[in-house]
């Protein structure tokens, strides 16, 4: 059952990695009266969450069994998980058991139960039955928060050229294969040109390899969701760290998948894009190149 308001009584889960999108949900679940018990991520998650819900607690990145016993002493049967976990970080880390100290029901899972598959479902929805197992559910947050998924149309006073126009329809048929593969979300185009296609460094990243490599600037940047996109988890986002990202690396076009992409924060940032002469533009679909 999704995530309702007048079921105020059960505390809702919150997993919690980096970002703004912990904390918008946190916002929204606090207006509506609606209780979460959150589970941040230890280096990871925003301390800014502690006042804005009813309980929470630290957990290690990898240390699945702490993070069930919590949610499970506090009552909560439903969860979601929100914001982003540095992938890189964890798997390619130095002395990984060492730094990270994964606990026993972790290391069974990464070494006994999980499909020999480190692309993002395929971990995810290992950990999302490892939790199942012990009777908690993971539902999308944004059945709380619709209104951060972006609506379509031009965002900005500067709209797509033709050319534009013509790179977002050539990346995004790349970006939704780099999807289906899960690979990445986001590719960075210039005149039919790749430039870049995200994969674990993030669309960041990804973006500023881009600006190294167009010095000239002008390049555009396509995210969109997976064609069969989990709602739970890993949703494309953008917010002001995008759009403050791709103006220093000379982007000028971002164009996302509308429906299917949290926006956060959008009114400033697109705002931050009309400051910087950029063109954000929402699409369900691209026009024909």
């Amino acid at each position: 059952m999704p995530i309702r308001a007048t079921e105020a009584a059960r505390p809702v889960g919150l997993l919690a990695g980096s970002g703004r999108f912990p904390i918008a949900f946190a916002e929204k679940a606090r207006e509506v009266g609606l209780p979460v018990v959150c589970v941040g991520l230890v280096g990871i998650a925003a301390p800014e969450l502690k006042p804005l819900v009813h309980r929470f607690h630290w957990a290690g990145p990898v240390q699945i069994g702490r993070m069930i016993r919590l949610f499970k002493r506090e009552g909560v049967q439903r969860l979601v998980m929100a914001g982003k976990v540095p992938k890189a970080d964890l798997m390619h880390k130095p002395w990984r058991i060492l730094t990270l100290r994964p606990d026993l029901r972790a290391l069974r899972l990464w070494y006994f139960r999980r499909r020999n598959d480190n692309r993002d479902d395929a971990l995810l929805l290992a950990v999302i039955d490892e939790f199942a197992a012990d009777g908690l559910t993971f539902e999308s947050a944004l059945t709380l928060c619709p209104e951060l998924l972006v609506r379509p149309g031009v965002l900005t006073q500067r709209f797509p050229t033709a050319s534009e126009e013509a790179d977002i329809a050539f990346g995004w048929t790349l970006a939704r294969e780099m999807g289906r593969l899960d690979v990445g979300q986001s590719v960075a185009v210039k005149d039919r040109a790749v430039l870049s296609v995200e994969a674990i460094e993030g669309t960041d990243k990804a973006i500023l390899r881009a600006g190294e490599l167009c010095r000239a600037g002008g390049f555009t940047v396509i995210k969109v969701a997976k064609p069969k996109q989990d709602m739970r988890f890993d949703v494309p986002t953008v917010g002001c760290d995008t759009i403050e990202t791709l103006h220093r690396a000379g982007g000028r076009v971002l164009a996302v998948e509308a429906d299917r992409t949290i926006f956060l924060d959008q009114a400033e940032a697109v705002a931050l894009a009309d400051r910087y002469g950029l063109t954000v533009v929402a699409l369900a679909e691209p026009k024909a190149a």
